[in-house]
């Protein structure tokens, strides 16, 4: 299986962009789109990275992990956004009403942990906006938030190009259930499942194949599937996943066929 190639790239600003000058990028963007590529007009100065937070719960650590308590202050650009090709393969995906979407600094986006996460946002004049982590910026920093324009356009004229912002992580208010995903190519004998949907961070996924009275552990792959390299060697398996606060679901019966979906009863 070879990974989604999605990249996120910045372009420098010399000066302070007029109206026009943006409108001109704005339609740069919207040209590559295309291509998964989340442009970001970049501010004189980088942000600096506030402190790392720990992950409870998580199936691997890093110093950027995120917590539900965290706040940080950095930069917010824009570009035309990015789900079906974003880095997050979410594929198909549409973001719940009442939340945007958002690209993450490489070093914060943490190898697809972040994933699904989401954040509020704060703008230079106090609006506030709830996004959805679905892509990665690779050339932003920790802090940098790569909003899609309309999320952008909602904390200040895009004329701008990029804005200092206050952001926290949040749960994202989703009612509707999670949904398992299985990557084409899944059998009995190679596991690869993303979770979709979740209202808060989702730090692992286990596989019982004996009714739940052992769980086998999967590792998070850089495009956001849950993976086991030699499979379960069984059709159906039991599903359990966990989020950041602790709280689990499990959803049994899940078949382990190429492709297939599965919606679970509650988040």
């Amino acid at each position: 299986e070879q990974k989604p190639s999605t990249t996120s790239t910045s372009t420098t600003a010399a000066s302070v962009a007029t109206t026009a000058a943006a409108q001109v990028s704005v339609a740069s963007v919207e040209e590559k789109k295309a291509t998964s590529s989340s442009t970001s007009t970049t501010a004189a100065s980088a942000a600096t990275s506030s402190a790392s937070s720990s992950s409870s719960s998580s199936s691997s650590s890093s110093s950027t992990s995120s917590s539900l308590s965290s706040e940080f202050s950095g930069e917010a650009t824009f570009y035309g956004g990015n789900v079906d090709g974003g880095a997050c393969s979410f594929s198909g995906y549409t973001i719940p009403s009442g939340l945007y979407g958002t690209a993450l600094g490489s070093p914060r986006w943490d190898d697809a942990a972040q994933c699904g996460s989401c954040v509020q946002v704060t703008g230079p004049s106090g609006n506030k906006i709830k996004a959805m982590i679905v892509d990665e910026c690779p050339e932003c920093d920790s802090n940098h938030l790569d909003l899609f324009q309309t999320a952008f356009a909602e904390l200040a004229d895009i004329s701008k190009g990029v804005i200092s912002i206050d952001w926290e992580y949040v749960e994202c208010g989703i009612t509707t259930p999670i949904k398992l995903n299985n990557k084409s190519g899944t059998s009995a004998y190679w596991f690869a499942m993303q979770v979709e949907n979740s209202n808060e961070p989702v730090t692992s996924l286990e596989v019982s194949t004996d009714g739940g009275s052992t769980w086998q552990s999967t590792t998070r792959s850089t495009y956001n599937y849950f993976e086991n390299a030699s499979g379960f060697g069984t059709d159906t398996v039991d599903v359990r996943v966990t989020s950041q606060s602790g709280a689990t679901i499990t959803v049994n019966n899940v078949s382990v066929s190429s492709g297939s979906s599965v919606t679970a009863s509650s988040n």
